[in-house]
């Protein structure tokens, strides 16, 4: 059973890439190494992971698979080497007066058992001046939780020399009271913050190299209880085809 959801999942990827090769759209493959996985300030693993992505975007629209494969167990409570969690999104971008508009729609399911959830989401996005943007995102849960997470994010884009630049990030998060609920809160309110930094380096064109650190931590404990992981980073690969 463990080779057949393998395989089904490589094949899904390779199903997204074949995709983009025959609308000759956009199609950008990167792998990613991190000492841990932290998604909106919320430790799933305290361990090694690996995390595969396919996105594919052609007149505005985007296709992403994304993966998780937990080499870390977390203390036994996860199976070491198989795909924990794949998402799947479909996402429309458009541009109005300067603003950077998607919508779009994430299906997460989790090979292991754990039962999925689907959200819908809402972002804009603007390039304030010379590398510095600002971003806030809303996304709610249709299925499983049916509530909302929000997050608003800066970011300041630091170019050195023609192939190296450092990007530097600072979010801060707010979760409806269900969102909270359904894991580990005790109320809605602000959820959790984030500081990153991290560098990339493009070998050519199409392919570039990248390193990340981060460091999250909760804003008020009875909204996100504490976390077994406030640093953690990682280093990755993409190619754009």
């Amino acid at each position: 059973m463990k080779k057949i959801i393998t395989s089904g999942i490589v094949s899904i990827f390779m199903s997204i890439m074949v995709i983009g090769g025959a609308l000759a759209a956009d199609a950008v493959v990167s792998v990613d190494t991190n000492s841990a996985y932290v998604w909106r300030g919320i430790t799933f693993n305290d361990g090694l992971v690996v995390q595969p992505s396919v996105a594919v975007s052609h007149k505005g629209f985007g296709i992403n698979v994304w993966g998780n494969i937990d080499v870390g167990d977390y203390n036994d409570t996860l199976k070491s080497g198989e795909f924990s969690e794949v998402d799947f999104t479909l996402s429309y971008g458009f541009n109005i007066k300067g603003i950077d508009v998607s919508l779009g729609y994430i299906e997460y399911l989790f090979p292991n058992g754990a039962e999925g959830t689907k959200e819908v989401f809402g972002t804009l996005g603007y390039n304030i001046y010379k590398g510095l943007s600002a971003s806030f995102g809303f996304y709610y849960d249709v299925d499983e939780i049916d509530s909302y997470y929000t997050n608003f994010s800066l970011g300041y884009n630091l170019p050195i020399g023609k192939k190296f630049s450092l990007n530097f990030g600072a979010l801060a998060g707010y979760a409806g009271k269900d969102f909270a609920i359904a894991y580990g809160g005790i109320d809605g309110g602000f959820y959790e913050y984030t500081f990153s930094v991290r560098g990339n380096y493009s070998i050519t064109k199409a392919f570039s190299i990248y390193a990340s650190l981060l460091h999250t931590e909760s804003f008020d404990k009875e909204v996100l209880p504490d976390q077994d992981v406030d640093f953690y980073g990682g280093a990755g690969i993409s190619y754009t085809f």
